[in-house]
């Protein structure tokens, strides 16, 4: 790594380290600060692990909200943003498992589910043929949902089977089965959209 780079992430640490300071001190103003800097990244993990642009905002928003009441048991043992990225990912699986109860309770199966995910719409200005991380985005958010989470856990977020398996109580053989599912009906979508 160029020093330069080097010198650019520990400004970012020290920044951070700075904002939490002055959230432990009720700070109102360093949350606004906070969001600002990690909001957008926190948005994008919401998004992937959901697939749904409204439920991704209300997972960010309480990610804040939680960061608010929960400051003081971050003890600087990890980097802030480890710690933000733990949170976040926790918010969200929790925010999901509510809300698949919610959902299917008005809509039912798990299929029925799977089926509205993968209708929705997304407003990239990319064509077809483009396989940016925007557009592999658009093909994970059609992924079933469990596919799709242990999918940008590991995959993206660089989570171990076991830690996913012990966050969403399955077996370490049923993540890594999921892993293989995502990747396959991911490798089908995008070789689809090729031959077109």
């Amino acid at each position: 790594m160029a020093p330069e780079q080097f010198k650019g992430q520990t400004n970012k640490v020290e920044q951070d380290d700075l904002i939490v300071a002055q959230l432990k001190r009720g700070e109102q103003s360093a949350l606004r600060k906070l969001y600002n800097i990690h909001g957008k990244r926190v948005y994008a993990l919401s998004l992937r692990l959901s697939g749904d642009r409204e439920i991704a905002e209300d997972i960010t928003q309480e990610v804040f909200v939680q960061i608010w009441q929960k400051i003081h048991n971050f003890r600087g043992d990890s980097k802030f943003s480890t710690w933000l990225h733990s949170v976040a990912s926790n918010v969200a699986i929790s925010h999901m498992r509510k809300q698949k109860a919610w959902w299917r309770s008005w809509f039912g199966s798990d299929e029925q589910n799977e089926t509205e995910l993968a209708n929705i719409k997304t407003d990239d200005d990319l064509t077809n043929h483009d396989l940016s991380r925007s557009g592999l985005d658009k093909h994970i958010a059609k992924l079933p949902e469990q596919a799709r989470i242990v999918f940008v856990l590991f995959a993206i977020e660089g989570w171990r089977h076991e830690e996913i398996s012990k966050e969403l109580n399955i077996a370490v053989g049923s993540s890594k089965s999921q892993y293989h599912r995502a990747k396959q009906l991911l490798q089908i979508t995008i070789n689809s959209e090729l031959d077109r």
